[in-house]
């Protein structure tokens, strides 16, 4: 499978990882690829400058959004929640028809930690994507655990724990299912149309407030039936 991964941060590079040592075609996408590779600071979140984690995946390209979105069958939005739109705009035409998977919330750090949401457009950055980007087919999932579960769910509870899903495209959905349950993922919670990313966008103001307490970002909600 060709995936284009929109986001060059420690998202986007570890789900490039997982994806490539999977098999998969992956390439990341950037604004300014030369800009990305020249920085030699670690980010605001203390990870590595791109060019170190590229030095040992030299395989997995680093192209401009547009090639990105060309490039893959399926987009994952791994940008900044609030650099999503722009992103994908720069993906050009190429965004049409495809499915995007938003992993991304919308954060708000202008007054520090712990953040706000910052306000969408459209309620909700899942919607707002849907609504810029009409012929995409949006996914809101992964959005509300941590970057290491989101790929290795069993570091969680032996697995056995839930993921929530959003999306107006039935099919797009049920692709997303099938690439995530490769994860590991088990049980994967549709929680209907893509409005529904206000709620799981607004979740993750208390998950963070949960890893506060609990002191690490391993944990996850099971929806018992």
């Amino acid at each position: 499978m060709k995936l284009g991964i929109l986001g060059s941060g420690a998202v986007g590079r570890e789900l490039a990882t997982r994806l490539a040592e999977d098999g998969h075609d992956v390439v990341v996408g950037t604004r300014d690829p030369d800009a990305t590779r020249a920085r030699t600071a670690p980010d605001a979140m203390g990870f590595p400058p791109f060019s170190e984690w590229h030095a040992e995946h030299q395989h997995i390209h680093l192209v401009p959004f547009a090639e990105a979105a060309a490039h893959g069958g399926i987009l994952v939005n791994a940008t900044s929640g609030l650099g999503s739109v722009a992103a994908l705009t720069a993906g050009g035409k190429a965004v049409q028809g495809k499915i995007v998977i938003d992993l991304a919330n919308p954060l708000d750090f202008s007054s520090g930690f712990p953040p706000t949401l910052a306000p969408m457009a459209h309620g909700s950055l899942g919607e707002t994507l849907q609504r810029e980007f009409p012929e995409a087919r949006v996914v809101k999932v992964l959005n509300t655990v941590n970057l290491a579960v989101m790929l290795r769910p069993e570091l969680v509870g032996s697995g056995d724990h839930t993921l929530l899903m959003a999306g107006d495209d039935e099919g797009a959905k049920g692709e997303v299912r099938a690439l995530l349950e490769s994860f590991g993922w088990r049980d994967i919670l549709d929680l209907g149309d893509i409005s529904a990313s206000r709620d799981t966008e607004a979740y993750v103001l208390l998950w963070l407030r949960m890893a506060g307490v609990v002191g690490h970002p391993k944990i996850n909600i099971k929806v018992v039936r």
